[in-house]
């Protein structure tokens, strides 16, 4: 398993992956960590207040989903399930948008094209096609092995429990067949709902790669400074046209699968403990610390910037409005057509029957 930062907060050499970036960068990846578990405790405490009627915890990936989302190139895309919340903000996702989704007032609000990171996807498994199928066409529009800022590449993320679909399996097919230029990211939280891993497989996950016929790694999921690492080599072979990679993140589900779920009822608590002195963010922060790289004022700023975050989510999420059933007319198709035409029309025409120019029938 590939580790660059041990959870004693000491930093271990690798025969073959190293992390590049100075100790200033990994103060940012620490923030970008504290930032994204501030988001995930906020949209907690949010569904519990009934704001939400449903919420995906990261809380335990935050390594994972930060260390390869800011190892992203400028051309790259994401196809995420519905809990990369730490992805999407290193993507540039602002996380107020992310909770419309579960308030149920959108459908996932930001532009994929623009941002590079498409719609979360609940059903499981079924966006590692997509990734797949989107590669292919990266590969087809001849953006790989050019090496002049152009080429491309897409990352799947799906969990343990998803990697028994056969949705993923089908994209491990084709990936290999086509050397699609696709990263699959599994984030091994060990519990696929109530269910361990082991119930699903005899071989770590990474090794199902080598079945296929492409690169697998396990990677410290914990250890937001491996997972950088590994996810920019697995991406320098994508872009370079060497086909896809398997990334295992072995890290852990701190929380709830979702917040309609008690896992008390299925995990023990010394399991919680023994991951519990894996803290992604605790390592990083005693490692900094012990170089003197920051102090207590930078972390008094993060927590006074983590608290402004936290306020814009409450008031935002509260202030989020509900949609009309006349916005399903706008946005089914990108394009109006003559059947869509008939059906505003008579729509319209049906709230116009009430008498009130303004009233919305939702029902």
């Amino acid at each position: 398993m590939v580790q660059l930062l041990a959870p004693s907060g000491e930093r271990v050499e690798h025969a073959h992956f190293r992390f590049d970036g100075d100790d200033r960068t990994i103060a940012g990846l620490l923030r970008d960590m504290v930032l994204a578990r501030r988001i995930d405790t906020e949209a907690t405490a949010l569904q519990r207040q009934g704001e939400l009627g449903l919420w995906s915890p990261l809380l335990g990936q935050e390594a994972a989903q930060v260390g390869s989302g800011r190892a992203f190139g400028p051309n790259d895309v994401a196809f995420p399930t519905y809990r990369e919340h730490g992805v999407a903000w290193a993507m540039g996702i602002d996380p107020l948008t992310l909770l419309g989704l579960f308030r149920g007032v959108s459908l996932g609000g930001w532009d994929p094209a623009e941002l590079r990171f498409n719609l979360y996807t609940v059903v499981i498994g079924s966006q590692t096609l997509h990734a797949t199928g989107y590669a292919m066409g990266i590969q087809r529009d001849g953006r790989v092995g050019n090496d002049d800022g152009t080429d491309a590449a897409t990352i799947a993320y799906f969990g343990d429990g998803a990697s028994s679909q056969g949705d993923v399996n089908e994209a491990f097919v084709f990936a290999a067949s086509a050397n699609a230029p696709v990263v699959f990211f599994c984030q091994n939280n060990q519990w696929a709902i109530s269910e361990p891993t082991s119930l699903q497989t005899r071989v770590p996950l990474y090794q199902r790669a080598h079945g296929f016929g492409f690169p697998g790694v396990r990677v410290d999921g914990n250890d937001v400074l491996a997972v950088h690492a590994v996810t920019e080599w697995a991406l320098r072979r994508a872009h370079a046209g060497e086909g896809p990679t398997l990334i295992e993140a072995y890290t852990y589900r701190m929380g709830a699968h979702t917040t309609s779920d008690d896992p008390s009822k299925y995990r023990e608590d010394d399991e919680l403990e023994h991951w519990r002195s894996r803290d992604p963010i605790d390592r990083v922060k005693t490692y900094l610390l012990g170089n003197q790289t920051i102090d207590q004022q930078w972390l008094d700023d993060l927590a006074a910037e983590s608290d402004r975050l936290a306020e814009h989510l409450r008031r935002g999420c509260r202030e989020l409005t509900d949609p009309s059933l006349a916005d399903s007319f706008t946005t089914t198709y990108a394009e109006e057509h003559a059947p869509l035409a008939a059906q505003t029309a008579e729509y319209a025409e049906y709230v116009a029957s009430f008498g009130d120019p303004e009233a919305e029938v939702t029902r």
